[in-house]
């Protein structure tokens, strides 16, 4: 199969639709993340074990042998954890560049272009569908019609986040600043679905699984700049802020390393 980006990724034989149609893109804030993939790569946070482990127990199967799709994969922060967890797993992401990205990293593993309003995946292909970080960027009800769609009997969707923790007093008051300067309605630290947003149409278990890691300061400050709220602000604005940034954390963390700390946020349904 040929990548429309023209990137070569590897034959998904029946797990794909067949029908070589790209479906309509998304909003182009969700594509703003293309022109900064390998800043996305290399500072975004990954997740805990615990996280595949919850995943699991949820779904009520292994990892291990599961066919996956991954949707809105990204730079495929979790597609290369599904992988070494054993699953068969396909990378769905509608970004080029993201999706050049992750071929370049991880370029045993099929990519196909798409989104998760109409998935190019056969109909009962796949043991287990996974959003990570990127449910928000689908229409629901589409989303959740296409996840039932492909899902086997018994399959299981599972969506999930990585949120900051408020209840750290830094994390809170770097929040406030983000909020003073993207607005109100913005930030940088992550923020799930809440549970009125989820369809209807399926029952989610919930798992709240606090973890943190330590990185330097540069590269905390590259994960907030690869957030979208500041990927659609522009350079100026956002070098400015990262450079004030940059000296309130420094008195946080003398010696340039930032714990960051995190709840991941799981959500996991699985279809009859």
């Amino acid at each position: 199969m040929n990548a429309t980006d023209g990137t070569e990724a590897t034959s998904t034989t029946d797990f794909t639709d067949g029908t070589g149609t790209t479906p309509a893109p998304p909003a182009s804030r969700a594509l703003s993340f293309d022109r900064a993939a390998a800043q996305y790569a290399a500072a975004r946070p990954g997740y805990p074990p615990a996280l595949l482990d919850a995943v699991e127990e949820l779904a009520g199967r292994p990892l291990d042998g599961a066919r996956t799709a991954d949707i809105g994969a990204g730079t495929g922060i979790a597609t290369r954890l599904l992988h070494e967890r054993g699953a068969r797993v396909t990378a769905v992401e509608p970004g080029a560049g993201m999706a050049a990205q992750l071929h370049r990293s991880l370029p045993h593993l099929p990519v196909v272009r798409g989104d998760g309003n109409r998935l190019p995946l056969a109909t009962a292909s796949a043991d287990l569908i996974t959003y990570a970080q990127s449910w928000h960027w689908t229409d629901r009800a589409l989303a959740a019609a296409e996840a039932v769609r492909v899902l086997r009997p018994g399959g299981a969707l599972a969506l999930w986040w990585n949120v900051s923790d408020q209840s750290v007093p830094w994390v809170a008051e770097q929040d406030a600043r983000l909020r003073r300067f993207l607005g109100a309605g913005e930030s940088a630290h992550g923020s799930p679905a809440l549970p009125r947003e989820l369809p209807p149409s399926l029952d989610f278990a919930h798992r709240l699984l606090p973890w943190t890691r330590r990185v330097p300061l540069d590269t905390h400050l590259g994960n907030l700049a690869s957030h979208s709220a500041f990927l659609v602000l522009g350079d100026e604005p956002t070098r400015r802020f990262l450079a004030e940034e940059r000296g309130h954390l420094a008195k946080v963390f003398p010696d340039g390393r930032v714990e960051e700390a995190y709840t991941v946020q799981l959500y996991v349904a699985t279809t009859d």
